[in-house]
């Protein structure tokens, strides 16, 4: 059984068909990435799983329970922090901390508790003592990492977690996933920040316009789309290069050869390729940004359906 799963979820705000029929399941101690732009459904995903929202149909589970039912329960064991962060104004980043700690039931042994959460706290930069109300996006941010990392949770639901945090922070935060990973947590979380995606995930779910259209991982996707190759040839060769089976868009330039192929056909070219005896052979396999342009590259139809975020 899958530590979290949705199956045929539907939800409706109005007339608004924000999801239609996502399926996903993540597996105990995985990290799963939701991917799409703006409006495209994933946290509206996230806070049916959060028992925050309802699902019109299908079913939405935590641990094999029910997560709109069984809600108040089931956030004893997840640790949620949503791209856009609200703290309480007069409450200190410390104050802040504590609460939302002791909200998920955390702290059972206050010495390990603190010297986790001073370390976060290092870590991230923050200056804990600092009226919420005086914090900009970035530190707010922080202030709902420390919180989700201080204590630890069975699944973390994080909906564009680094919205707004630096580079730097960012590495922070790539660094507690792993850690948060190696110690058996399950992850969940929407990104579009590609880069981040495919340096934490073992699989990645596309969603657009409340569908799913793609899942997998990195090597299962990257067959659908083209690994760029590049080599120095031998003058004379062009007929022989004109003829390689599976080349697209082949350009020589003075000695230079690049074309794009099929990913899954990428094998078979490398024979092909040393018969010709060629120089420096680069293949630079298909970014995550590529599958994700794949789907994204026109008009995204949530402009027009009404789509939720």
């Amino acid at each position: 059984m899958a530590l979290l799963e949705l199956r045929d979820v539907h939800t409706y705000y109005g007339a608004i068909h924000a999801l239609r029929g996502i399926s996903v399941d993540v597996e105990e101690g995985e990290i799963v990435t939701l991917i799409g732009s703006n409006g495209a459904g994933k946290s509206t995903t996230l806070r049916i799983l959060l028992g925050l929202a309802r699902a019109s149909a299908g079913v939405a589970e935590l641990f094999g329970r029910d997560a709109w039912r069984h809600a108040a329960e089931l956030h004893h064991r997840v640790a949620y922090v949503p791209g856009d962060v609200a703290l309480w104004p007069n409450l200190s980043g410390f104050e802040a901390i504590d609460l939302l700690t002791r909200l998920r039931g955390g702290r059972s042994d206050r010495r390990v508790y603190d010297e986790r959460r001073q370390r976060l706290i290092e870590e991230f930069r923050l200056e804990p003592r600092t009226k919420g109300r005086a914090y900009s996006k970035g530190n707010r941010q922080k202030v709902a990492l420390v919180a989700a990392f201080a204590t630890p949770a069975d699944l973390y639901l994080l909906d564009e977690p680094t919205s707004g945090l630096d580079p730097l922070m960012e590495q922070v935060f790539n660094r507690e996933i792993a850690r948060v990973a190696a110690d058996g947590a399950t992850v969940l979380l929407s990104s579009h920040i590609l880069s981040e995606v495919e340096v934490l995930c073992d699989r990645v779910s596309i969603i657009r316009a409340g569908r799913l259209v793609e899942s997998g991982t990195l090597t299962q996707l990257r067959h659908l789309t083209r690994s760029e190759v590049g080599f120095v040839h031998e003058p004379g060769q062009d007929a022989a290069l004109a003829v390689l089976e599976g080349a697209h868009d082949l350009v020589v330039d003075h000695g230079r050869v690049r074309f794009a192929v099929d990913s899954d056909r990428l094998p078979g070219l490398l024979p092909e390729l040393g018969r010709l005896g060629v120089r420096g052979l680069t293949v630079a396999p298909p970014s995550l940004e590529e599958l994700f342009l794949r789907h994204y590259g026109d008009e995204p139809e949530w402009v027009t359906d009404g789509a939720g975020e």
